[in-house]
């Protein structure tokens, strides 16, 4: 399995020749296009923002998932949970999802725009999850606080920061305070997280990625 991130909360999750995107953003957030040589099986979206939900010119047409459920795409599971954008039940800011994905016999939860601290019954559903994409940078989401605490209840073995201060979003909170939540004083970003389930550690690992162009 490999990781990748293109910015914002898109990342390439990539078993050999199965390929799923997520959040892909439309180019008026700033970043470049999002270029994938190979055919995407699936897209999932979190919401219909435009830093998240842009799903078109893909090749080959990719099966698009921005609804709740369970799916099953090449023997790749995917399960979309219901969360909300915001503190007040999506009153602010609406729905959001998060999706579960079965994937090489891992688990890799994307929490999308998380915007409050997840309930029992959320925690439930999202147990025993491998590798948490979670964002970070506050201001339409979780803040650093708030997200080091939902590290906590899930337990994940890897987490990896999304939705923070960049060039391109100067709004957002950088992920240093995340990175300090977590007790992290050093870290190097990597291009890409390469991992298996006999690799994964022990204990929850921060790994922060490079923006790829």
């Amino acid at each position: 399995m490999e990781i990748t991130w293109f910015g914002h909360s898109c990342f390439l999750l990539r078993n050999g020749d199965f390929r799923l995107l997520t959040d892909p953003y439309d180019m008026s957030l700033g970043y470049p296009p999002v270029k994938i040589k190979q055919a995407l099986r699936i897209v999932t979206v979190s919401h219909q923002h435009k830093g998240h939900g842009y799903a078109g010119d893909f090749k080959d047409g990719p099966y698009i998932i921005s609804r709740h459920g369970e799916y099953e795409i090449g023997g790749v599971f995917v399960y979309g949970i219901k969360l909300f954008h915001d503190n007040e039940k999506g009153m602010a800011r609406g729905q959001n999802l998060a999706y579960l994905v079965e994937m090489d016999g891992l688990k890799i939860c994307h929490m999308g725009d998380l915007g409050h601290l997840i309930t029992s019954q959320q925690e439930e559903e999202l147990s025993n999850v491998d590798i948490l994409l979670l964002p970070v940078g506050g201001v339409a989401t979780i803040n650093a606080e708030m997200a080091a605490k939902v590290v906590r209840l899930l337990e994940p073995k890897i987490v990896i920061p999304m939705h923070y201060k960049t060039e391109v979003t100067p709004w957002l909170e950088p992920v240093e305070g995340f990175l300090s939540e977590m007790g992290v004083k050093e870290i190097v970003p990597q291009p890409a997280l390469t991992i298996t389930k006999a690799r994964l550690p022990l204990e929850t690992q921060v790994v922060l990625l490079e923006r790829r162009s």
